[in-house]
């Protein structure tokens, strides 16, 4: 499995994670139709948030990544929210 964080924070994350919030279920929509798709998390932080994506390969993970940076493009793109951080790699454990 391949998992891939995005870290958003600074002016324009938090509006960027309310309306992530507010549209959850079109954001559970697309991300479920990842291929190869495992799981999905969306953090809330002070400043920001987080989202969590494990997919079975890195395939899917730059698939989710795409797409998010589609859908922000799309209905975020006023609200002014930076680039994320990025981390990714290959999971070592994954619970449930």
């Amino acid at each position: 499995m391949h998992a891939v964080v995005r870290s958003y924070s600074g002016a324009g994350a938090s509006p960027l994670f309310e309306l992530l919030e507010e549209r959850k279920n079109e954001v559970e929509s697309i991300i479920r139709g990842i291929a190869g798709f495992v799981s999905y998390t969306l953090i809330r932080t002070g400043d920001g948030g987080a989202t969590v994506t494990v997919c079975q390969d890195k395939a899917g993970t730059d698939e989710s990544s795409r797409v998010a940076r589609e859908w922000i493009q799309e209905n975020a793109g006023d609200i002014g929210a930076p680039a994320p951080s990025v981390s990714e790699g290959a999971v070592v454990l994954h619970l449930t």
